[in-house]
Formats: structure tokens, sequence, C-alpha cells
């Protein structure tokens, strides 16, 4: 059996050293649409190192994001990668990014679920430096092909949304050559580049990184309901619900809570079509 719940769930964590600096926290906001207009205040703390703070979402790639391709090389866990689909993300902040950091990363299979025709792995990467921890993160990675082993099919996460009109709609263009700076903070995948590759795959041209709306997403979230302060920002997750292309346009919807925003993200250009559903900033 290509997994083998027990022994990936047994498995001793993997451990590794990683580091950022400014220059990786700007590279990222860049990736993510920020610096428009380029002489805005606000803007300049995403891309001005003088200014600077870290948007959370960049723990997803800080140390160029190996974590979670790690986790896929566990023991009990062999899959064909062209069957893998980034199913859902969280992270959980325990205090806010530094724009300079060194840390000790470890990261486990935390979970095994049986979809039936799927399996869900749940790869946990928990975060810390000298003064403790930073971040938890957990990817949920789908596999198809790879259920009906008997397992636990998993807690339930979807999120049902307030019965009345979201308080606040943003939209966010993705600029045509968006993927190619978002992927240099770590995932190269052709998907993202390659007309070619993305053709084999069936998509008629490359498509943007899921990681890539999840952070435009949040800079949203933080840019308008949060003030621009990134420190409010305690936990963070989503289910990725589809696709969006290059040129095309994020429509952001939010509904304010006590303590939490919830939030859906779908394709404006394509009859507003699910790019993101489930998601939720938390924050203080």
């Amino acid at each position: 059996m290509p997994i083998d719940a027990a022994k990936a769930l047994a498995a001793e964590p993997r451990t590794g050293e990683i580091s950022w600096d400014h220059k990786d926290i700007q590279l990222y906001h860049l990736g993510l649409g920020a610096g428009i207009p380029a002489t805005d205040p606000d803007e300049l703390r995403y891309t001005l190192e003088s200014r600077l703070h870290v948007l959370p979402s960049f723990a997803t790639v800080a140390g160029a994001g190996m974590a979670m391709m790690g986790g896929l090389a566990a023991p009990g866990i062999e899959v064909n990668l062209a069957a893998v689909l980034h199913g859902g993300q969280s992270i959980e902040l325990h205090r806010p990014i530094p724009v300079k950091g060194r840390a000790h990363s470890t990261a486990k299979v935390a979970a095994v679920y049986d979809k039936g025709k799927a399996a869900v792995i749940v790869l946990r990467t928990e975060v810390a430096d000298a003064d403790g921890p930073l971040w938890t993160s957990d990817a949920q990675i789908f596999v198809r092909g790879e259920g009906g082993f008997g397992g636990d099919r998993g807690p339930s996460v979807n999120t049902e949304l307030p019965d009345r009109e979201p308080d606040r709609i943003e939209e966010r263009r993705i600029r045509e050559e968006q993927a190619l700076l978002y992927r240099l903070s770590g995932d190269w995948n052709p998907l993202h580049a390659d007309p070619d590759f993305a053709k084999t795959a069936g998509f008629d041209q490359p498509i943007l990184h899921g990681l890539c709306s999840y952070g435009m997403t949040l800079k949203a979230v933080v840019d308008t309901v949060l003030g621009g302060d990134v420190s409010r920002v305690r936990a963070y997750r989503t289910r990725f619900a589809g696709i969006v292309f290059p040129g095309e346009t994020l429509r952001i919807r939010m509904w304010e809570e006590p303590g939490r925003v919830r939030v859906t993200v779908s394709a404006a250009d394509r009859d507003d079509a699910p790019v993101l559903a489930d998601t939720v900033v938390e924050h203080a």
C-alpha cells in the first residue's frame, strides 16, 4: 500500500534550520502584488526595509517552504506527485514574525485521513527561534487514488457563512507576471510558469499558486479590517476550492465578527468561480 498511515505517524520528525532576512520578506510581499502604488505609505510597510513588517503568511515560504515537500518523503508516504493537490492551509502565530530570523523547524505527519477515493495527509511544521515558538503550520495534502485503507475520515472543516451580505468586498488584480515573481520564494513547480507543462496538466495556461492567493487574501484583510497591523493576526486557515489565472481579479468577501473575519474568495472574471473557501482570519 503506497500510504502506510501507522508508519507515517510513528516516524521521527524531520528537523532543520531555516533563516530569512529583509530581502526574503520583500520578495515575498512583491510576489503577492505589494507595492502598488509604489510610494503609498501603507505599501512601503511591505516593500521598504526601513519600514518593513512581515505578513504572517510568510510562514508558508520561510526556508523556501521545503517542509511540505520533505513531509511527502516521510516513511510510509509513497505517492505519485502528479496525484497530489494542496487541499488546505492553516497557520497559528505565537508572536509576530521578525524581519530577520534564524529558527529551528520540526516537520512531521500529524494525521492521515481516508476520504474513500483519496487520502488527506496533514503535514505539521513547528518553528521556534531562540526566544521560543514562532508559528505552527498545517498543510492539508490531498492525494487522489490513495483512499480506501479503512482509516478515519477526519474532521469536517466546512465553515457556514453568516446569513447576510458581506461587510466588505475587496478586489485584487493578479498581475500577468505575478506567478513568475511569486515562484522565486521557493515553489518552482512549472505548472505556474511553463505553458506546455500547464497544458499537460489540463490547463490552457499556467495557473497562480494557491498559496499566492492565500497571501493576497490575508494582505487584503490586514490592510482593511485590521488597519494594516500584521501583529493582530493570531491564526489563518483556508481550503483551496479552485484555480485562478494571472491577469484575473480576486473578489474577496469579508464578514466581520468578534475576534475573526470570515472570508470567501472567487475569480471575478469567471462568474465568481470559487478560489478559497472555509477561510477564517482570527485576530486580536
